[in-house]
């Protein structure tokens, strides 16, 4: 990465974002092809409850992607929830991740979404931290369960 961060602007995503957001997931701790993120972000984009918004230098490009979504659920009101959020690991503690989690949040209130939640692997003490300091609070602890179909 370039020692001068340039200008950082956070936008939409585009489908030609596909194999730089897949290099994310990978840090992120989900190893992911292009035309696997190009399938999946082909569908958030399309669903009107949901947005996908990168972060990108004008010197070293992508840097950031945040997703979010409407949560539609019988046991509460609606809110929002983040689906994944990751920074460049040479960028991290620089606000990337603040705008991201800004643009989602502007996001949620356009929405009319009056929370927005989001879950983090009980690991990940860092962003645990960074999450606190943008103002989140713990509010349940739980197991995920998957079974493969």
């Amino acid at each position: 990465m370039n020692a001068n961060p340039g200008c950082i602007i956070v936008r939409r995503a585009a489908s030609a974002d596909a194999a730089a957001i897949a290099v994310l997931c990978g840090q992120l701790g989900y190893p992911s092809t292009a035309a696997d993120v190009e399938r999946r972000l082909a569908e958030a984009v399309r669903e009107r409850d949901a947005a996908v918004f990168v972060a990108e230098s004008t010197s070293d490009g992508m840097i950031g992607w945040v997703h979010v979504r409407a949560l539609h659920l019988l046991t509460r009101d609606a809110c929002a929830e983040i689906g994944g959020l990751v920074v460049e690991q040479t960028r991290r503690g620089r606000g990337i991740g603040r705008r991201l989690m800004a643009a989602a949040e502007d996001w949620a209130r356009q929405q009319e979404l009056g929370a927005l939640r989001l879950r983090s692997d009980a690991i990940r003490d860092e962003a645990h931290a960074f999450y606190r300091g943008l103002g989140y609070t713990t509010s349940k602890t739980s197991l995920l369960f998957t079974k493969t179909l």
